[in-house]
């Protein structure tokens, strides 16, 4: 898993529509990278939504939401459809761009051990660099999670700058 500072890994991967999606696309914009183990699932579905619900926000505030997981542009494309999504999902069936942001790897579940995809989410500001890590999401509120930490994180800043400013 990638930490803060870590500069975020480039990649180039189709999305839903089997166009080609890379980092650099958002250069100047603070991207949310969001790993989920599979399409269509509801733990998936309440994650997506609360995205796409609060897509308007993000993009009011120059942020770009990326989804990624090992699934098709066909299965990615029908949940888009399906569920309205206004952002893109990435796909990397062979792996390289998870295993490269350290979300690939053994899990358990139930005894039994497998190859696949931790839920975790990095914020990536306009300079590519790794500004916030989520190992620990709430499906049911990480968009608005993550709205209310970019908002605070903004607050602290411009409290910084305004204090220095008043000393000048």
């Amino acid at each position: 898993m990638l930490k803060i500072g870590d500069k975020a890994p480039d990649f180039t991967l189709p999305d839903a529509d089997n166009m080609s999606v890379s980092l650099i696309d958002f250069t100047g914009k603070k991207v949310v990278l969001w790993f989920y183990p599979k399409a269509s699932t509801p733990g998936w579905i309440m994650e997506g939504k609360g995205f796409r619900d609060e897509f308007h926000n993000f993009e009011n505030n120059n942020i770009q939401i990326l989804g990624c997981s090992a699934d098709s542009p066909k299965k990615q494309k029908k949940f888009i459809e399906k569920k309205a999504f206004q952002y893109p999902l990435l796909c990397d069936e062979n792996h390289e761009m998870l295993i490269a942001y350290g979300v690939w790897g053994k899990k358990k579940f139930m005894g039994r051990e497998y190859m696949g995809i931790s839920r975790i989410t990095y914020v990536i500001n306009e300079d590519k660099t790794i500004e916030k890590v989520y190992e620990k999401v709430k499906i049911t509120s990480h968009a608005q999670d993550i709205l209310r930490d970019l908002k605070q994180w903004f607050f602290y800043i411009w409290h910084q700058y305004n204090l220095f400013e008043s000393f000048s």
